[in-house]
């Protein structure tokens, strides 16, 4: 099972007590976290995609360029790129870049976005919600597997045999999709046969068993191998020295954080209540000590039937750099060695 980091890029105003001044330290203390993980031989770490004022990832290729030249092993991948909302040549060209800069290091994982604030920035219907990010991972892998492309659709110029560069070291490009609940999604991933990141931020993971049930039957009907057909698990959580140490550390921020997207979405505050329950034997939260957290792993995994990759989403309001310099250390030290 491959372990890793997913982040976005948190902004220095929600920094909570993070000792940084402005925007520049933020990002520089996230590309010293990348270059820890890499250390740490943490498999995988991914940089997000948002156009809000409280991260700094609009631009991920970016900061994964800057990572790629101070890490020597981990793979560097989005989390998610946000394709309906982007054109899918730059987007191949950004990542195939990145590839070769990382001498073969970069992944994407495409989704259509949580948020919805990049369909207003970039002039696109929200109604065409689905229908724009089926068509650009057509597209994107079209691009993918031929470096002249011959392609049209809806809402986009057609190609008539113009040349994508540069490639990429890898062929092919990784590209996995990236999930939350809905199954149209899960069945279209199988279908294609790439490799499915489900985010579950909430409830029980094992309630979305039907659903990678659903992306496995798409998959076998469409003739792909089961090792293709690998599932990955995007978490939030977070791993201290102890249980009770992690949970200290996590909670005020988590209960800060989620109760201000709340507001924007109709949730009720967050209580301890409702942090104990998701983090609970079933519940869909990582936070606790290394052993605690590993076990909880294998359990999801196997609710699961069996995960590839488990990433861990620490950003929130009240973690130190220091705090999550420590929880990456204890990952990649005590958490993967014992999933292994």
């Amino acid at each position: 099972m491959q372990v890793g980091i997913d982040s976005f890029a948190a902004a220095f105003q929600q920094a909570g007590n993070r000792p940084v001044s402005n925007d520049s330290e933020a990002l520089n203390q996230l590309i010293d976290r990348i270059e820890q993980a890499d250390q740490a031989g943490l498999d995988v770490f991914g940089i997000g995609e948002h156009h809000r004022p409280e991260f700094l990832d609009s631009a991920p290729t970016l900061i994964l360029a800057a990572a790629a030249a101070r890490t020597r092993q981990i793979r560097l991948t989005s989390a998610v790129t946000v394709l309906s909302a982007a054109d899918p040549v730059r987007v191949f060209q950004q990542f195939a870049t990145l590839d070769l800069i990382s001498r073969g290091r970069a992944e994407l994982v495409v989704g259509r976005g949580s948020f919805t604030e990049s369909f207003p920035l970039f002039g696109l219907n929200l109604h065409d919600y689905d229908a724009l990010f089926s068509e650009k991972l057509d597209l994107l892998l079209t691009i993918r597997d031929n470096e002249a492309v011959h392609w049209s659709g809806q809402y986009r110029p057609a190609l008539t045999g113009q040349g994508i560069y540069p490639r990429p070291l890898q062929k092919p490009l990784p590209i996995w999709i990236g999930v939350g609940g809905t199954p149209q999604s899960f069945v279209r991933a199988g279908v294609l046969g790439l490799p499915l990141m489900v985010a579950v931020i909430g409830g029980e993971t094992h309630r979305f068993r039907p659903l990678v049930d659903l992306y496995r039957e798409a998959g076998r009907r469409a003739g792909h191998a089961p090792e293709q057909l690998q599932v990955g698990l995007h978490s939030i959580g977070y791993v201290g020295n102890t249980t009770q140490e992690a949970i200290a550390d996590f909670y005020p921020g988590y209960a800060e954080t989620f109760t201000r997207i709340g507001k924007e979405r109709g949730w009720p505050p967050v209580t301890r209540a409702h942090f104990d329950a998701m983090n609970s034997e079933r519940g869909a939260l990582l936070v606790g000590g290394p052993e605690e957290v590993a076990q909880k792993i294998l359990r999801h995994s196997e609710a699961l039937g069996g995960i590839s990759r488990v990433t861990f989403q620490m950003d929130n309001a009240g973690l130190s750099h220091q705090q999550l310099m420590n929880a990456i250390d204890l990952i990649g030290t005590r958490v993967s060695p014992l999933l292994r």
